[in-house]
Formats: C-alpha cells, sequence, structure tokens
C-alpha cells in the first residue's frame, strides 16, 4: 500500500508542476509572436520598399553636405574637443546614475549615506573644476 501512496503523491507533484508552468504560456506566445513579428517585417521590408537609388543614396551622409575625403579641418585629424566632450558627457551622466539610487534609498542610509554621497559629489566637483580650470569646456 505505501508503495501506491508514494505513486499518487508523485503524480499529484507532477500535475502541480505542470500546472504551474502553464502559467508562463502567454509569456511564451508572446515571445513566439515578437519573433515571428520581427522576421516578417525583416522579409517583407526589401520585397515591398521602394527601389529608387541614386548616387546621392550610396554616399555617406554628412550633415547634408556634399561629403569630402578628407576633413577640411586639421587634414584629416579630428579636434581633440570632441574627444573631451564625449568623455566628460560619459563622466556626468554617469554620476546621475549613481545618484538616482541614493535619491531612492536615502532614508534608509541614513548619515553614513550622506557622507558617502558627500565624498562622491565633492569628487565630481574637483573634478568638474579641474575640466573648466584647465579649459575642456572651451570651443575656441
Amino acid at each position: 500500500m505505501s508503495g501506491l501512496a508514494a505513486v499518487s503523491t508523485s503524480v499529484a507533484q507532477g500535475e502541480n508542476v505542470s500546472a504551474g508552468l502553464g502559467s508562463y504560456l502567454p509569456l511564451f506566445l508572446l515571445f513566439v509572436l515578437a519573433a515571428a513579428f520581427a522576421l516578417f517585417s525583416a522579409l517583407l521590408g526589401p520585397l515591398v520598399g521602394p527601389r529608387r537609388y541614386n548616387r546621392a543614396k550610396l554616399e555617406a551622409y554628412e550633415c547634408g553636405i556634399e561629403p569630402s575625403p578628407q576633413p577640411i579641418v586639421g587634414g584629416g585629424r579630428v579636434p581633440v574637443a570632441y574627444y573631451l566632450t564625449a568623455m566628460l558627457f560619459i563622466l556626468f551622466d554617469i554620476e546621475m546614475v549613481f545618484l538616482y539610487p541614493f535619491a531612492v534609498s536615502a532614508d534608509a542610509l541614513g548619515f553614513f549615506g550622506l557622507v558617502e554621497i558627500v565624498l562622491f559629489i565633492s569628487t565630481l566637483g574637483f573634478a568638474y573644476a579641474y575640466v573648466w580650470r584647465r579649459g575642456g569646456l572651451d570651443w575656441n
């Protein structure tokens, strides 16, 4: 009798597992629908899209002006100010990524969180002052 009870218990547990996996069916169908739409769009686009190619469409786009083989400024070199601006943007953009979680949980962190965020902002303030003093924000 104990063997029969074990089999019936395992069957009942198997039914619970299959019922639990059934709740993922809408999610699975959503992924299948998204994949089918992406595939359909990628395959149908070239078939029904316009085919009006000309010389201007096949060339590189440079702000609406005629592309040149060499940049006019610097004899082919890009000014360093562009790279410096990009790095500064990344630096201060990442600052916001770190400040947002602090703002959300400021009460839970207490005095320790306040000290840490003051150190973080002062470090970024020193970096900002250094870049400003070195002329990294001037475009002349």
